[in-house]
């Protein structure tokens, strides 16, 4: 009598374990209640208690009981850590335990573009959701010292790039990497430069760069803009560059450079100064800098635009010159066109 009502407790007891196991079976692979891929913040110091609360209040778990029950018993698989994950549609809750377990943040990123300027980053950084905000109402200076730039205007030292990152970094550690990948680039490209060069550091390289970037957006020119520039430099001759112009005017340029814009000695009027300007003019790539420091072997002392996105190189004056009057002509023609397509 007695062995049978053991065997009989044993056998609910094995029944119940069984269903035990069939829930927790259950909840962990059934897919949360998402419509959408969606973001989830654990905060720092959060229990599994309070993770499985927050998910019932964020209705992506109709009960809590499961989970919070899976911590007690397996608290090693229930070892959650704080930080933003992404979680698609159709994930588990035993997927998304594993996940928050290995603590596999979404990476968040942020791109820095070639041709634009530390403050077109600086407003990037500033409009992200997810970064941390510590430089609002800074000055480019003050940024400066921040990321640790030797310089007042810290235009140029950022390298374009794309940078990864988790949720509530700062936009200052952001910078520093950027600025940091600037000087890796930069310093290896110097020590593998071409011969006489008429830079004495990498900071005038870095000058250059920024020009020969905004320059042409063409890739194969860039080395070949590159050497007119060294041509003119051993020349003694200006560098008379638009791109610099510009720069020099700020907000003043409205889209168009005039004979006075040229006529105005700044520090960044080429048409008036000798040498180059005192900052970089821009975010500077790669291919800019490589064309910078191993430009090609011409006798080219001008250039200009063929309408066309690349451009015409000349050695002497009158060349360049009727190669700009073939320019103004194809200008006159593609406006002429436009109108009349607009009357049209």
């Amino acid at each position: 009598m007695l062995r049978n009502l053991i065997i009989f407790m044993l056998l609910i007891l094995l029944a119940t374990a069984g269903t035990l196991l069939y829930q927790f079976d259950k909840a962990l692979s059934t897919p949360l209640a998402l419509e959408n891929d969606s973001f989830l913040k654990v905060k720092p110091g959060s229990s599994i208690s309070s993770f499985a609360k927050q998910l019932e209040q964020q209705q992506w778990l109709t009960n809590r009981f499961w989970l919070r029950t899976y911590g007690r018993l397996f608290p090693h698989k229930a070892n959650i850590k704080a930080g933003t994950y992404l979680v698609t549609k159709g994930t588990t809750l035993a997927q998304l335990l594993v996940q928050l377990v290995k603590g596999k943040e979404h990476q968040f990123t942020v791109t820095f573009i070639e041709g634009t300027r530390f403050q077109d980053a600086v407003v990037i950084l500033a409009e992200h959701p997810y970064i941390k905000k510590s430089i609002q109402g800074d000055t480019l200076s003050e940024i400066a010292v921040k990321v640790g730039i030797d310089s007042a205007n810290p235009e140029g030292w950022l390298f374009p790039d794309t940078y990864a990152f988790t949720a509530d970094t700062l936009d200052i550690m952001l910078l520093k990497r950027a600025y940091a990948n600037m000087q890796t680039q930069l310093n290896l490209l110097w020590k593998n430069r071409a011969e006489n060069l008429p830079y004495s550091t990498p900071y005038q390289a870095l000058i250059m760069a920024s020009i020969i970037e905004k320059e042409t957006s063409y890739v194969a020119e860039q080395a070949v803009i590159s050497s007119v520039f060294v041509n003119r430099l051993r020349k003694k001759m200006r560098l008379q560059t638009d791109p610099t112009v510009i720069y020099g005017l700020g907000e003043r340029y409205k889209g168009d450079i005039t004979r006075a814009h040229l006529r105005e000695k700044t520090l960044y009027n080429t048409y008036r100064i000798h040498g180059l300007p005192p900052t970089p003019i821009a975010m500077t790539g790669l291919s800019a800098l490589k064309a910078t420091l191993n430009p090609a072997t011409s006798d080219y002392l001008y250039f200009v635009s063929d309408a066309n996105g690349k451009h015409v190189f000349s050695k002497t004056l009158a060349e360049h010159n009727r190669a700009y009057r073939d320019y103004r002509k194809k200008q006159r023609k593609k406006q002429q066109s436009k109108s009349n397509n607009i009357v049209n």
